[in-house]
């Protein structure tokens, strides 16, 4: 990521070159069809495992695949690279962790098992961490894969439709605000309204129990 700073690479990669060379980039996904989506599949299982900028290489997958398999895509790459984090995570300090301090993590523990679902939906919904944090963080308690699994697609999915489209429109579009339509705000209006929705049923479960 340093390197990627200070290297001058970061001052070329811009919305305006982007659009600029689209088209050249579109040729070229047509003519090494294969190769290009195993390509854009490995960057982005990189991004789920140890590095940033999942939503820029999203816009992109919908400018080179279209919307539909720019999603597919993405939801390949993001399920391999996420599940390669957390077993990673739980692997190699995860199940330590979970030994050397047992009776520490009883009551934390505790909570994951009943509410573990909630906290990854809602982290993932409002990324207050970027998802490769999320992805090894999730690894390192003993939450079940199958409960990481299914939170990870049902968060990835909407919003990996709206950056896909957002691509595929992106030769239509002027600047990088232009993405923002109204019909994007109110998809991500409606997702904080399912991430809100979750924290309060959450919290009226618990005033039950």
């Amino acid at each position: 990521m340093l390197l990627f700073r200070f290297s001058g690479v970061s001052e070329h990669i811009t919305f305006e070159n982007f659009k600029r060379n689209r088209e050249i980039l579109q040729a070229f996904a047509k003519d090494y069809y294969i190769l290009s989506v195993l390509a854009y599949i490995i960057l982005y299982i990189s991004t789920a495992f140890f590095l940033p900028g999942a939503i820029p290489l999203t816009i992109i997958g919908g400018t080179l695949f279209g919307a539909f398999l720019g999603t597919v895509y993405v939801c390949i790459g993001a399920t391999v690279g996420a599940t390669l984090a957390f077993f990673s995570a739980r692997h190699l300090i995860g199940s330590w962790i979970q030994d050397r301090y047992r009776n520490q993590l009883k009551r934390f523990n505790e909570e994951i098992e009943k509410n573990g679902h909630y906290y990854l939906l809602t982290l993932r919904i409002i990324p207050v961490f970027p998802f490769f944090l999320v992805n090894f963080f999730a690894g390192l308690t003993n939450i079940p894969y199958r409960i990481f699994l299914w939170t990870l697609l049902i968060t990835a999915i909407p919003g990996t439709v709206i950056y896909s489209f957002a691509g595929q429109q992106i030769g239509v579009i002027e600047s990088i605000n232009d993405m923002y339509s109204p019909a994007v705000w109110i998809a991500f209006l409606l997702l904080f309204i399912f991430s809100i929705t979750l924290m309060v049923f959450r919290h009226i479960k618990r005033k039950k129990d």
